[in-house]
């Protein structure tokens, strides 16, 4: 059989940068060691090295370190050289070793792949490691965190190790069953199947981890000139819509995504809600931006609603904009009373945003599934329920192993190398 390639990669930022990590992996990092460094330092201790090019020629002077498989990152052997991070030092080392027998540069996401092949990690936590280094917020951060340090993989382990215990109880039973006196399924077998299935329906339940980098989605709504923009600028801080007291000047959807208390958001300013008469184009425009006004009401986790009182859609929260206006009317209903022009109660809007957002959301540090862990705990759920209204220790026996096959392809025991090409892709290229 052909050997494994060794494959190379900066694993650091881009440069110029302070220092630049090249990271080598597979059954040639020892030899790549010794070809640019001169030798194979001691395991797990950094040493000071000159490297140098096949002709001899200086490239860098770096520290370099050596970690002999299995007990590495990748399951491989793996190699690190810490240079200098010029643009043009890293291009000579990476030509170095390029120009070694059996090295290759990595791929998007191959150094993780290799970690997961070798059993370092399984598949739900790649995905964590996936989902950490995308993170923006800091409830994004501690989500993924949680999935990478296993916190998912333990409980499916959990799951999984109880089906394995009911399928034993169902096989007992089957072995007996051209016996005289044929075994009957324990009285408490449904209660445990019930139990697990009743768990695996609160995971479902939770909000997914995709909420995380979508952010909690607020939409402003209300007629024309009711400071919607206005209010829409002093949420993200910025001046992304144009305030005008022109009637219509908002024509179609703007959104942004911030975070506000390590919670991320995305807000969205709307054209005005109003009747438009047909026939004039610009009509007609501002039609086609009511029109998908509306469809946002339909998206939104959350409405402020800055007209009338009464009139926003159910669950909005009335909001009496621009109370720094003479003629400014309060609402008797109103969650907040502000003036996003003087800033006045828009702290405190930002603050009440912040904490319905953490309900919505995954919870700090707790795991959560993304769309795929989603679908296959479903699978697994859908099966413990089946097994729940069968009577025949067969029927039963197999809605069992089903359920197992599901918690084995979350986790990536089962899996298929399309999907494994998809989820490593996301990473860069030193992952």
């Amino acid at each position: 059989m052909s050997e494994t390639p060794t494959i190379f990669a900066l694993s650091s930022g881009a440069p110029p940068a302070g220092v630049g990590v090249i990271r080598v992996s597979g059954p040639r990092a020892g030899a790549a060691l010794e070809a640019l460094a001169g030798r194979v330092p001691p395991a797990r201790r950094a040493s000071l090295a000159k490297l140098r090019d096949t002709a001899g020629a200086l490239l860098d002077e770096a520290l370099v370190l050596w970690f002999p498989g299995p007990n590495t990152a990748t399951g491989e052997d793996l190699a690190e050289f810490h240079c200098h991070g010029g643009r043009a030092v890293i291009a000579a080392v990476e030509g170095a070793l390029g120009a070694l027998a059996g090295l290759r540069r990595a791929e998007p996401g191959e150094f993780t792949r290799r970690a997961f092949a070798n059993g370092r990690i399984d598949l739900a936590e790649a995905e964590g490691l996936a989902d950490l280094l995308s993170a923006e917020t800091e409830l994004a951060r501690a989500a993924a965190l949680a999935n990478l340090g296993g916190a998912l993989s333990r409980q499916v382990e959990g799951w999984r190790e109880q089906v394995l215990g009911l399928s034993a109880e169902v096989e007992g039973v089957l072995d007996f069953s051209d016996e005289e006196d044929s075994a009957d399924l324990p009285e408490c077998f449904t209660w445990n199947i019930s139990a697990l299935a009743g768990e695996i329906r609160e995971w479902l339940a939770r909000p997914r981890s995709e909420r995380l980098g979508e952010g909690y989605r607020v939409v402003l709504a209300g007629p024309p000139n009711a400071g919607k923009s206005t209010l829409f600028n002093a949420l993200i801080e910025s001046e992304a819509a144009i305030t005008s007291p022109i009637a219509g000047t908002t024509r179609d959807v703007i959104e942004r995504s911030v975070a506000i208390g390590g919670v991320p958001f995305t807000f969205v300013d709307t054209a005005g809600l109003r009747a438009v008469e047909g026939g004039a184009e610009a009509d007609q425009i501002e039609a086609i931006g009511i029109a998908r006004a509306e469809a946002e009401l339909v998206r939104a986790d959350l409405v402020l609603w800055l007209g009338p009182e009464g009139e926003g859609p159910q669950g909005a929260w009335e909001i009496a904009a621009q109370a720094d206006r003479a003629g400014f009317v309060p609402k008797a209903g109103a969650r907040f009373t502000l003036s996003a022009a003087t800033g006045e109660g828009t702290a405190a809007l930002k603050n009440a945003l912040a904490q319905t957002a953490r309900d919505g959301l995954p919870k700090p540090g707790e795991a959560s599934l993304n769309a795929r862990q989603h679908t296959r705990l479903s699978e697994a759920g859908e099966a413990l329920e089946a097994a729940l209204r069968l009577s025949d220790p067969l029927l039963v026996a197999e809605e069992l192993r089903r359920a197992r096959l599901a918690f084995d392809r979350l986790i990536g025991r089962a899996t298929t190398e399309d999907m494994l090409d998809t989820l490593f892709g996301r990473f860069c290229i030193g992952k």
